[in-house]
């Protein structure tokens, strides 16, 4: 029986594994460019009264008795209209309110990069420097990555897998 065994081994299923093994590296490197973001607000103008009436004399014009004139725009600013009011019953109770928002001139160019422009919000930000922005990484995974100057970023990265099926 024991010289049948050796035979027996020679029959025995070999056994198979599919190793893979995968190694990925990446470095990214980035300057941003310069940006500027605008809100530009519009003007708003509003009357409201009981009581009163109201005169609006247009320049260059004739007074309007009871009208509350326009809103005048000019590059986008507006003026208010100017309103005589006044009280119709002495003695009555009365209210009148007026409220103006002035908005921001219609620019007649971009705004530079730095620069403040003529509107009530606004961020600005300068390009970034590359200055001493650099990274490599080695053969053995080891990384470096040197920061540049202001508005830069540098990412490094490896990566390795093994997969048995």
């Amino acid at each position: 029986m024991w010289k049948i065994l050796p035979f027996l081994l020679l029959f025995a299923a070999p056994v198979r594994a599919d190793i893979t093994s995968k190694l990925t590296s990446s470095v990214q490197l980035q300057v941003n460019a310069a940006a500027t973001q605008v809100e530009r607000i519009g003007t708003t103008y509003s009357v409201s009264g009981s009581g009163v009436d109201t005169t609006y004399t247009p320049t260059g014009g004739s007074a309007v008795s009871d009208g509350l004139g326009s809103l005048t725009i000019s590059s986008g600013v507006g003026a208010i209209p100017a309103l005589e009011v006044t009280q119709k019953t002495a003695g009555n109770s009365y209210s009148f309110s007026q409220s103006f928002l002035q908005g921001d001139a219609v620019p007649t160019s971009a705004p530079s990069v730095g620069a403040v422009g003529n509107f009530s919000s606004q961020t600005s930000t300068a390009s970034g420097s590359a200055g001493d922005l650099a990274g490599t990484i080695t053969t053995a995974g080891a990384i470096t990555v040197t920061g540049g100057g202001a508005g830069t970023s540098a990412i490094g990265q490896f990566t390795s897998e093994i997969s048995i099926k």
